[in-house]
């Protein structure tokens, strides 16, 4: 006799009922290093536990998230308490975390910090360093996987934002295995060949292993040296990589990327046209202003009756002219009254007016004789009188 069939339904639900009834999966404690951490805008937490071998999905709900000290995130090793079920409607079981404590943090995010302070020590994020990017490049090289959403989102929102613009695919790996030396390759080739104006390095989100290559230090080295600016677009919002610290600027996701890469010639346009019409009713007013100023000046008193001022100035010059003679005519006559005086009392004082009441000047040897001790016998002396000379000798 055949067993009779039962649903997916049937299954799981005894499934889960037997896992409910197992007193050791009730209550758990598992260690682990978390992984395609998502924290929901509900407040619940889902991550990935996971080891070198194995990985177990995790839900925490938000009404036990009241309990964590500490931030989770990719890579760090922790400790969670809980109960281990099954989601009947998916047939997953999973661990429904009542608590979490850190045990430690993850190789791969214990590299990813020690990394980030090396460059950082080093000026690898220097704002000085970080190049300006173009404002409508030309061409726009992409650096990320051939397939995927991610090119065809840059794409995208870069063409509608300029239909002319050029876009340049360089296909790169983009996680695993030696994809970050790839990436670093194909940014020098990109910088040898000149083949763009500026570049993004792009990819999707992904845990702190996904995205690894983008932590790697040769990608870091290859950004840093790279005379063509770099946008970073790797990644969710929430995702963090050390080529986002290097690169000239960080783009949230891809599709930010190319909106940074690419300004929007209709905004231009709407600017353009805006601006056309400001300077067109500024035109229109600086006319009427200096119509305005034009008209005041025509009826101003100076352009009616040009030579009134000329005349007062004229008035002027005549009572400056007239007031200068009178000054004139002022000091020569204090100066011939000063002048008479003076000679009157030199007259007065003269030896020529003493003689013509008489007296005689004598000299001797043409020096004034004052006195009788001045003179001997034989001497010849000069007689000086108001109308003439006579010389005489002394007896």
């Amino acid at each position: 006799m055949k067993p009779e069939a039962i649903s997916v339904t049937e299954l799981n639900k005894y499934i889960k009922d037997k896992v409910a009834s197992d007193e050791y999966l009730n209550s758990v404690l598992v260690k682990g290093e978390i992984s395609n951490f998502k924290h929901h805008y509900t407040g619940h937490l889902y991550f990935t536990l996971k080891d070198e071998n194995s990985l177990i999905k995790c839900i925490m709900f938000k009404t036990s998230t009241a309990t964590l000290n500490f931030v989770p995130k990719d890579g760090m090793k922790v400790q969670v308490f809980g109960t281990v079920a099954v989601f009947e409607r998916d047939g997953i079981y999973q661990i429904y975390c009542k608590a979490m404590q850190e045990d430690g943090i993850g190789s791969l995010h214990k590299a990813y910090e020690e990394l980030k302070n090396k460059l950082e020590k080093q000026g690898y994020f220097d704002i000085a360093h970080k190049k300006k990017i173009p404002f409508m490049p030309k061409t726009i090289g992409v650096l990320t996987s051939k397939t995927g959403s991610v090119i065809r989102d840059i794409i995208n929102v870069a063409t509608r934002r300029n239909p002319n613009v050029h876009i340049r695919l360089l296909p790169v790996p983009v996680q695993g295995e030696g994809a970050g030396e790839k990436i670093a390759d194909a940014i020098d080739y990109m910088n040898r060949k000149k083949l763009a104006d500026v570049l993004i390095i792009a990819r999707g989100g992904g845990s702190l292993e996904d995205l690894w290559p983008f932590n790697e230090e040769c990608v870091a080295n290859a950004i840093y040296n790279s005379e063509l600016p770099i946008i970073s677009a790797v990644g969710h919002e929430t995702d963090f990589t050390i080529a986002d610290f290097v690169a000239d600027l960080r783009a949230p996701t891809p599709s930010a990327g190319a909106e940074l890469a690419q300004a929007d010639v209709s905004e231009i346009k709407l600017k353009l046209e805006t601006y056309n019409r400001r300077y067109k009713v500024a035109l229109k007013k600086k006319i009427e202003y200096m119509k305005l100023r034009y008209e005041k000046c025509m009826a101003s008193k100076v352009f009616k009756e040009p030579y009134q001022r000329i005349n007062e100035e004229y008035i002027n010059v005549d009572a400056y002219v007239k007031a200068l003679q009178n000054s004139i005519i002022n000091k020569l006559k204090d100066s011939k009254t000063l002048a008479v005086g003076t000679i009157s009392k030199l007259d007065t004082l003269s030896p020529l007016k003493t003689l013509t009441r008489g007296y005689c000047l004598a000299e001797l040897n043409d020096k004034i004789i004052k006195s009788a001790n001045d003179i001997k016998t034989n001497d010849r002396i000069k007689l000086k009188f108001s109308d003439g000379e006579k010389t005489a000798n002394i007896l």
